[in-house]
């Protein structure tokens, strides 16, 4: 059963998403169909759960799933995972490799990067310790709007900063 993301509850469990690139305005259009209908269906054991979805920055797909009254299952997560992989391929997109760090060049622009390569953003000043962050280890709501933009000192990536 769909819900819209704000009226989900803090405890909801999050499932973030991102895309090696941004997403077009039609794209985004589809996706959205997709996880609407998705959503609205997503059930564990043949039980609806209270479940929700939001594209951020044009490029991270949020899951968000209340489990307080029946947890997803194994399979109920596979089912989104396989929604995932379609539109991987259709859109010819990353979501599904969490080797990323995204980060802001300002305020809401995201830059999404290979971990690979990572340590030369910082030593081109491009990434620094004061840089925002997404913090891929979110898994609640709460998490989520308390913890998801970090400092990257604060971060994994605090190691390549100098003390």
């Amino acid at each position: 059963m769909y819900l819209p993301f704000d009226q989900m509850p803090i405890h909801s469990r999050i499932w973030t998403y991102t895309s090696n690139r941004k997403l077009e305005k039609r794209e985004m259009e589809i996706i959205i169909s997709k996880l609407s209908a998705f959503c609205g269906q997503w059930n564990t054991h043949g039980a609806l759960m209270p479940t929700s979805f939001e594209i951020k920055f044009d490029q991270v797909i949020l899951l968000a799933v209340d489990e307080s009254q029946l947890g997803a299952s194994g399979c109920s997560i596979d089912s989104s995972v396989k929604l995932l992989r379609e539109i991987e391929n259709e859109f010819e997109i990353d979501l599904l490799n969490q080797g990323k760090v995204s980060f802001f060049k300002n305020e809401n622009d995201l830059e999404v990067n290979p971990i690979v390569g990572i340590k030369s953003k910082v030593h081109e000043g491009i990434l620094r310790a004061e840089t925002l962050v997404l913090n891929p280890t979110v898994n609640t709501k709460h998490d989520l709007e308390k913890n998801w933009k970090i400092q990257a000192k604060e971060s994994w990536l605090g190691k390549f900063f100098e003390n």
